[in-house]
């Protein structure tokens, strides 16, 4: 059985994979950290990472940003292997996370969907055919009026999917109400839009002469998250140092 060590287990994904963990034969949480710790659990809660002296195999992380450097020192020191989930993170930080992969194993991806992770893929394979016949691409991101970064990072991961495929020639453009000039031909425009409480949409725009290609995912609740990170903890454990994604936990 794989021992989690749940970093953020008070907030709303660390409950959610609490839940999802009960009913799992092959893996369970021993321990959780959390700066708030008045929410009853049936595992020890930690108010500070460098506190927890439970045994795990894996840490899975949806926390914030200001708590990932603390959480990489320990990881490392302790040798686990970490399921990284909180975006929203400052260059200098990624490049300790990939620092950090030198030692262990770290599973880092945009978005833990399952569904994400495959259009990935398949954005690819559209680009490839239909950017060099002259279609412009768009990506519309949704999500609740609480969300703080914008674009998102699965919009960003969404453009990079396909940008990969296109040698990276195409730029991104954030808002146009200050430029006032035709589109490029080698952009994707990424726009985002924030309100009531959607969980997460991402539309992907191939818009050609009298024809419109569109790719959309839509998340209705945040447990298809939850459930794609309790896989990649179970997929990470024992693994080798390096950096994973979920294309690897899929096999994609």
């Amino acid at each position: 059985m794989v021992k989690f060590l749940m970093h953020g287990c008070n907030g709303k994904m660390g409950r959610m994979i609490t839940e999802i963990v009960k009913g799992e034969e092959s893996a369970a949480i021993a321990a959780g950290v959390d700066a708030y710790t008045e929410v009853p659990n049936e595992y020890p809660v930690f108010d500070a990472i460098e506190k927890c002296d439970v045994d795990v195999d894996v840490v899975i992380d949806f926390s914030t940003a200001k708590a990932v450097d603390g959480l990489l020192d320990y990881c490392v020191a302790k040798k686990l292997p970490l399921v990284l989930c909180t975006t929203g993170l400052s260059e200098e930080q990624l490049k300790k996370v990939e620092e950090a992969s030198k030692e262990v194993a770290i599973l880092k991806s945009a978005n833990m969907s399952l569904g994400i992770n495959l259009l990935l893929k398949l954005l690819k394979d559209a680009a490839k055919v239909l950017a060099p016949a002259g279609y412009d691409i768009e990506i519309v991101e949704r999500h609740h009026n609480q969300k703080l970064d914008a674009p998102s990072g699965t919009a960003l991961a969404l453009a990079d999917s396909i940008n990969d495929e296109l040698d990276n020639e195409y730029h991104y453009v954030y808002d146009r109400s200050q430029v006032r000039q035709k589109r490029e031909k080698k952009e994707i425009g990424i726009s985002a839009v924030r309100g009531g409480t959607i969980v997460g949409n991402h539309e992907v725009i191939f818009a050609g002469t009298d024809e419109v290609i569109e790719f959309t995912h839509t998340a209705y609740s945040r447990s298809v998250f939850a459930k794609g990170a309790v896989e990649a903890g179970k997929f990470l454990a024992g693994k080798a140092a390096g950096m994973y994604d979920m294309g690897d936990v899929v096999g994609l």
